[in-house]
């Protein structure tokens, strides 16, 4: 069976570049994305800067908001100077060695102790039993003998999440800052993206034929935040066999990551629908799931 690469499912992705290539960035290129990434990685998503966030750009999901890779995308340790390396050689989007699909199908979670109250529960709970009524992926609540999980935090600094499993990561990291049920993060589509990022995938808006469906207005990109843009080659992603989706729930809006309150990206069709909407799950949402998990009957 051919798959037809273009999207942007996490495919194992490979660490590209360790050391030999020659640099083609500039010193101060290379020197802007550092800071750029010690800037994550110092936490630069503190619940003041995600509130200051919130209130200036309001018509934003908050998931864009959090201040991670992307906006809600949390690296590993070892990813920052991987990626740095990669960047100073000609590439400039996250890849990290060793992730892929959850074993058996399963995601193994639990939530922080005193984090959410029943409401929140309940709607992550909604969440799960969406995506297994969905796909053949099933969730498990951990038990003490499992090492490998996902720790649902509610840190009142946004949503993100790890992205894959990753068998040296341990507990993996997903935050929904704590809210009314339908609201921030905790709209059901919000919390199904970050599952999904725990799943495995990148958001749309990354793939590497992005642009022949979105525009980018480049001037209105908060200063700083142009690598959020940055698209995956062919060989680091795989839309198996599905179309471009504007209104995925894995696609960003059109104020994403701006400086001035005007568009960064622009659908370059008509009639597309909701760009970057948190209303719903689309079929296209639920046959990636299932195709990169492989459920029976997903390549029918």
């Amino acid at each position: 069976m051919v798959r037809n690469v273009a999207i942007f499912v996490v495919f194992g992705l490979v660490s590209l570049v360790a050391a030999g290539p020659a640099t083609v960035r500039s010193r101060q290129d290379i020197e802007e994305f550092r800071h750029f990434l010690e800037g994550i990685k110092r936490g630069n998503e503190n619940t003041e800067q995600f509130q200051a966030r919130k209130k200036s750009l309001p018509f934003v999901n908050d998931e864009e908001l959090s201040g991670k890779y992307q906006g809600d995308i949390v690296l590993d340790d070892e990813d920052y100077e991987v990626m740095l390396q990669e960047y100073a050689v000609g590439r400039s989007a996250y890849s990290s060695p060793s992730i892929g699909p959850w074993p058996a199908n399963t995601v193994i979670f639990e939530f922080a102790d005193g984090h959410f109250n029943d409401a929140q529960k309940a709607a992550i709970w909604n969440a799960v039993r969406d995506i297994e009524a969905h796909t053949c992926v099933k969730f498990r609540y951990r038990t003490s003998s499992d090492t490998v999980y996902t720790r649902i935090t509610g840190e009142p600094n946004g949503c993100y999440a790890n992205v894959g499993h990753k068998l040296s990561r341990g507990a993996h990291q997903m935050n929904l800052a704590r809210n009314t049920v339908g609201v921030g993060c905790f709209r059901h589509a919000t919390i199904v993206h970050e599952f999904m990022h725990i799943l495995g995938f990148l958001h749309m808006h990354t793939t590497f034929n992005r642009d022949e469906y979105v525009k980018i207005h480049h001037g209105n990109i908060a200063r700083g935040s142009e690598h959020n843009f940055k698209l995956y080659e062919v060989s680091e992603v795989d839309n198996l066999g599905i179309d471009y989706d504007y209104v995925s729930c894995m696609h960003y809006g059109p104020y994403s990551f701006s400086a001035n309150g005007a568009p960064t990206m622009e659908a370059r069709r008509r009639d597309v629908g909701n760009m970057g909407q948190r209303d719903y799950i689309t079929d296209s949402d639920w046959l990636r799931i299932n195709r990169y998990y492989n459920c029976p009957g997903a390549w029918n």
